[in-house]
């Protein structure tokens, strides 16, 4: 509930920033940018050799983020422009609590995060049932939490007698070393690395996919800046679909990715092996066309993180701008 005042609180004051400024203003002369570490992506070669800045002409300054739900903070804050790679259910719950943010692409599409449970718990999928009443770290709002409550609600499990403690997935990996929860649920490379260390997966990725459990990431911006530089949206998009393509063609610059990322080398080869970036074409064909897998998806995850006081939106269809992928 934290979480969801703060963005109520920070969209109302965006909201009445936003009313009392002129609707049509010059370009921007810089774009911000949110992006996660231990997250390789083709588009970090882009990044790294400046292919942003010269193909939208001002310069790109990228700041990396533990969940997207501080990314949503910081748009509403005036300090971000554009998120890449947020989850789908932070900004599920950004535009349920009235953010004026919109989705504009698919980022990425990957298995649904993992939840590990610590070796020696005694517990697996067939008596899921036994973490009820035990600590579980999760980080909330996320799709790690998504993740959780779709796993939980796949093996009958009442989330609501589990102690779900709020932690980065880098926090969530340590205190499943020390004994400190018996399952923690998380995404990045280096964090979960460390949780398959002292522990294993509840559901395999096969069992995810048998329940319906799919993950992918957004690219958001703020309406604002959407509505007064759309050609800077609209050149960010074509670099990253650039910079998607000529990696698939050639993997001989995963180091500068690796780098990037904060990860070894084989670290985000590993990752990456899971991850799908659809061409924007596709994403027009099979992801926001009525019944495609985000059309679907957001319904989903807008009804798993709907609350009494902030129900699922009737139509998510107006939180999402797929004009800036023609």
């Amino acid at each position: 509930m934290k979480v969801i005042n703060k963005l109520t609180t920070l969209a109302a004051t965006a909201l009445v920033a936003s009313a009392m400024t002129s609707p049509v203003m010059a370009a921007a002369d810089q774009v911000n940018v949110a992006f996660f570490l231990e997250w390789a992506t083709p588009n970090q070669i882009a990044k790294v050799e400046a292919a942003y800045d010269d193909a939208l002409g001002v310069p790109v300054g990228w700041t990396n983020f533990d969940a997207g739900t501080q990314m949503t903070e910081a748009m509403l804050a005036g300090d971000i422009d554009i998120s890449y790679s947020q989850g789908l259910a932070p900004f599920i719950n950004a535009v349920n609590a009235g953010a004026p943010i919109k989705m504009v692409s698919i980022a990425v599409q990957y298995p649904a995060n993992d939840c590990v449970v610590r070796n020696g718990a005694g517990i697996d999928k067939s008596n899921a049932s036994e973490l009820e009443g035990k600590s579980v770290a999760v980080p909330l709002a996320t799709m790690a939490d998504y993740s959780f409550r779709m796993m939980m609600r796949a093996l009958k499990v009442d989330v609501s007698k589990i102690k779900v403690i709020d932690q980065a997935p880098a926090d969530a990996a340590v205190s499943l070393a020390d004994g400190n929860v018996v399952m923690a649920c998380g995404f990045g490379g280096n964090s979960m690395a460390k949780m398959y260390e002292v522990g294993k997966k509840l559901m395999s990725a096969e069992d995810k996919e048998a329940a319906g459990i799919i993950s992918f990431d957004v690219v958001s911006v703020t309406e604002k800046f959407a509505q007064e530089n759309p050609d800077l949206v609209r050149g960010f998009l074509k670099v990253t679909e650039e910079a998607n393509m000529a990696f698939a063609k050639d993997q001989g610059k995963l180091g500068v990715i690796a780098k990037d990322a904060g990860m070894t080398p084989e670290a985000a080869k590993k990752q990456m092996a899971d991850f799908h970036f659809p061409s924007n074409a596709e994403q027009l064909e099979k992801y926001f066309n009525k019944g495609g897998l985000a059309d679907v998806a957001i319904g989903i995850v807008g009804n798993a993180f709907a609350t009494k006081e902030k129900p699922a939106l009737k139509d998510y269809s107006v939180t999402i701008d797929t004009s800036f992928l023609k």
